[in-house]
């Protein structure tokens, strides 16, 4: 069957295989995409999944935190050049102002949405907003990456006797607020996981192991190991921490508590990326 250029490129773009892996994989699986993932995380050819989607318009992203509750939202545009449009931004800053402070719910929101497009003569669209409730025993950071192609909340809890408003503590927030930036992390903890996921995974790597002359227990070993290295990859507090490479994120909030004097951990965090599917 003929396989498109688009579709290689698309499958290249998800997995970050090489091109004739993907064209291949494309072939062998009768053109079906999802097929073709699963054939190249078989042949272990895929990258880890992350939460992002093929990039496909402009915009820009916004955050706020406020007194109970930060948000971020997606503001998109036609072009680039918009996107950069003094009126641009400040429509997006008062959108998730008023995101924040009144819900996403809020009528005033299509009025901006509205206002601004008839201005500006392109068809400019809030693609989404995501807010997360920050209580007292918490600390919520925000971070926009670049001319806001990037946005990033993150929500550290402190209790038994630390504080949220610590410096230590705040600066950790903000840290981990790098942290998703860069790597974007698909999951915060392995309960965060669909038991599907899980399911599928070890799947694949049974399927890599299955020509291995070994003892079952040795193979079932091998795939436990593979399936730990996979979510150390794509679960935040088991990431290496983007300032300590070598050190666990979990294992910094451990060393944190103990200097603060309680319990501190990330319990909550968001990422948009521009153009993002989802």
């Amino acid at each position: 069957m003929e396989i498109k250029a688009a579709e290689v490129k698309e499958l290249r773009a998800k997995t970050g295989a090489g091109m004739m892996d993907c064209k291949k994989a494309l072939v062998e699986s009768a053109g079906n995409f999802q097929r073709a993932v699963t054939i190249l995380k078989e042949l272990g050819l895929a990258a880890a999944a992350k939460r992002s989607g093929k990039a496909a318009n402009e915009g820009r992203v916004f955050a706020k935190v406020g007194e109970s509750r930060a948000g971020l939202l997606e503001f998109s545009s036609e072009t680039d050049f918009v996107a950069r449009n003094k009126e641009f931004i400040e429509a997006g800053e008062k959108l998730i102002g008023i995101a924040v402070e009144n819900g996403s719910a809020d009528e005033k929101i299509h009025e901006v949405v509205e206002s601004v497009r008839s201005r500006l003569k392109e068809n400019i669209s809030l693609k989404r907003i995501d807010t997360i409730d920050v209580d007292q025993n918490e600390v919520a950071v925000h971070y926009i990456h670049g001319e806001g192609k990037i946005g990033v909340i993150v929500k550290i809890a402190a209790d038994g006797g630390a504080s949220p408003t610590s410096e230590v503590v705040q600066q950790f927030a903000f840290d981990c607020a790098l942290h998703v930036a860069a790597y974007n992390p698909a999951y915060l903890t392995r309960d965060d996981i669909e038991a599907s996921y899980i399911a599928e995974q070890e799947a694949i790597y049974r399927k890599q192991t299955k020509e291995m002359e070994k003892p079952e227990k040795v193979i079932e070993g091998i795939i436990k190991g593979k399936l730990n290295k996979h979510l150390a990859e794509v679960v935040f507090v088991e990431q290496g921490f983007v300032k300590e490479e070598k050190t666990k994120v979990a294992d910094v909030a451990k060393r944190i508590s103990k200097e603060v004097g309680g319990e501190v951990r990330v319990s909550d965090y968001r990422y948009f990326r521009v153009g993002d599917t989802e």
